[in-house]
């Protein structure tokens, strides 16, 4: 179905309002396009994501936050036709050269979808997944620690340990997230990307999910993508507001909410259109 945003007049040659560069910034993304065969998804987009902060993208359904978030570990790979232009820099590091490890890439750029997806696996062996597959465990205790620590920095232990043999599919919708949560965190990434993690659970697993992501980016950089506004506004420090594929505005949260310097930022936060 077309979004309402579609009908909306878009102003010729956006540049971007707001600061796109980020101090120590750990993703450097510049003149990125993307596009689905003849169509172009994403224009030159320009910004940085750095450690220890929380970066929001908002916009209507079809603006291309979730394109965009998937050219960070290259996940448009796996789309047929898709093609992804520009500079896209992992600690200074290009990461669509040809001899990068796709890989390794995913494991220092994890990412937690949308639905929760655990393993047809038990809880244990969905944790312990990816330790083993990148040879993070010499032997079964250190998979252990492993295990313990990831369910444990995602909130979970407690409500998991004596039933670590169980199928994640058992729990809860709340609790496969977290334990996707945990599963990303158990290889050691460096960025962590979310895509609408909450969008499928109810108020009080959304809750216990924020406050985990409040936790989490004291040791990652994280970038989100919500429909909600009030989410966006809760965990996040800076916030990126996409339109049509443009990166029309980004700066902090706070600002970005209270005083918006664009027109069609303004337009979307006061609930003209979305």
């Amino acid at each position: 179905m077309k979004d309402f945003a579609y009908s909306l007049p878009v102003p010729k040659d956006i540049k971007t309002i707001g600061t796109v560069t980020a101090p120590g910034a750990i993703f450097s993304c510049r003149n990125v396009q993307v596009f689905y065969g003849e169509k172009q998804a994403i224009r030159d987009v320009n910004i940085d994501i750095a450690p220890k902060e929380v970066l929001a993208m908002i916009g209507p359904s079809g603006c291309g936050k979730s394109t965009f978030l998937r050219c960070f570990n290259r996940m448009n790979d796996t789309i047929v036709g898709a093609r992804v232009l520009g500079q896209i820099e992992l600690e200074g590091k290009d990461i669509q050269d040809k001899h990068q490890d796709v890989v390794q890439l995913r494991a220092r750029v994890g990412m937690v979808f949308q639905k929760p997806n655990p393993f047809p696996k038990s809880i244990y062996e969905n944790v312990a997944y990816g330790p083993r597959i990148h040879g993070l465990a010499a032997d079964r205790g250190e998979l252990d620690e492993i295990v313990n620590s990831s369910l444990r920095r995602a909130g979970l232990w407690d409500e998991v340990k004596d039933r670590l043999n169980q199928p994640g599919t058992s729990l809860s919708g709340g609790q496969q997230q977290r334990l996707c949560i945990a599963r990303t965190i158990a290889v050691n990434p460096e960025v962590i990307l979310m895509d609408e993690p909450c969008s499928a659970l109810d108020p009080i697993a959304t809750a216990k999910i924020e406050d985990l992501i409040d936790e989490l980016r004291e040791s990652y950089a994280i970038c989100i993508v919500t429909h909600s506004m009030q989410q966006a506004a809760r965990v996040s420090q800076r916030t990126a507001y996409f339109h049509l594929g443009d990166l029309i505005e980004v700066g902090e949260t706070t600002k970005i909410f209270t005083n918006p310097r664009a027109k069609l930022t303004e337009d979307y936060i006061t609930g003209r259109f979305g």
